[in-house]
């Protein structure tokens, strides 16, 4: 889903670059370089005090995204009015009424949100004109002024990806990546047995589910957060040959279909599924720390929108 790297302002001073990794490091702490994304950050920043518009964050974003503006995406604005002033940004999964209320309550207005609003990937309404779930969502953003736009294609686009970064940052696994093949990584000393707990305490997973031998040595991994498909999942396995294969979330006929009848032929790869939502979600917590040294005057905050399912 990544796209090609955004090249460095040539006219920048040394002196200046390092003054802003400076500023970057003091943002984030004591995270590893591999945290800051250098090759996608625009240098332009508001000052802090500075009024600015939704339309204006979204043109900032996408100064950082190669290709940029894309022709066709879903990463549009799905309600409010895109010239409104910002008070507050919130990042989320999905604008779940739950979010919604929860930005409404920290005083922002401006809702960045990795997946779709409104039920459908294209998040297409004329089908629920007459829904009362969607009509409540609508109100509810509508009355208290919440913009909501979709960041999805565009952080995939960023060099690194974004919600890889996120996740890779959340596991630990820094320094593991290989900016040249980022999705496989290389985890020495460890089985599907011990891997399965790490990635449930790290990600706050209280259930996953997996096809594979607990005591299979685990070191080749493939990690494709979210819900990339079955021709793309099973071409990495193909490709790659992982010792597993980490997602978010399957079309349950296909990737786990070719992943048993392989093990049936003696293959040792295995799968584990995360859930999407909690998969991709490190992604906009990445995002706020991308995002804020160059909004210094503006509070933006993480909301997790969660696993909506419950286990029996």
């Amino acid at each position: 889903m990544s796209k090609s790297n955004l090249a460095n302002t040539d006219t920048i001073k040394s002196w200046q670059r390092r003054e802003f990794v400076t500023t970057m490091i003091k943002a984030i702490g004591t995270a590893p370089l591999l945290t800051i994304p250098a090759a996608g950050f625009t240098l332009e920043h508001f000052k802090p005090g500075e009024v600015f518009t939704v339309q204006q964050v979204i043109d900032l974003i996408l100064k950082s995204i190669p290709g940029a503006p894309f022709p066709k995406t879903v990463d549009t604005i799905k309600s409010g009015d895109p010239s409104q002033t910002v008070s507050g940004i919130v990042t989320t999964m999905f604008a779940t009424d739950a979010v919604i209320e929860k930005t409404i309550k920290a005083g922002a207005n401006f809702i960045i949100a990795h997946e779709p609003t409104f039920y459908n990937h294209l998040d297409d309404v004329a089908w629920l004109e007459n829904d009362e779930v969607y009509k409540h969502k609508r109100d509810l953003l509508e009355k208290n002024k919440i913009v909501v736009w979709r960041f999805h294609d565009y952080i995939h686009s960023h060099k690194p990806d974004g919600v890889l970064m996120g996740v890779i940052n959340a596991l630990g696994w820094q320094k593991f990546y290989n900016p040249d093949n980022p999705h496989i990584l290389t985890i020495p000393d460890t089985t599907l047995g011990k891997l399965i707990p790490h990635l449930k305490e790290k990600l706050g997973v209280s259930h996953l589910k997996f096809i594979g031998d607990l005591s299979q040595k685990c070191s080749r991994v493939a990690l494709m957060p979210g819900a990339s498909g079955g021709t793309a999942q099973i071409g990495t396995v193909r490709k790659e040959k992982p010792d597993v294969l980490i997602c978010g979330e399957i079309n349950e006929w296909e990737t786990a279909e070719y992943i048993r009848d392989m093990q049936r032929m003696g293959s040792q790869t295995s799968l584990v599924l995360l859930g999407h939502s909690v998969s991709e979600e490190p992604g906009l917590e990445w995002l706020v720390n991308w995002l804020q040294p160059q909004i210094p005057g503006i509070k933006i905050t993480h909301i997790p929108s969660n696993d909506p399912f419950a286990w029996a």
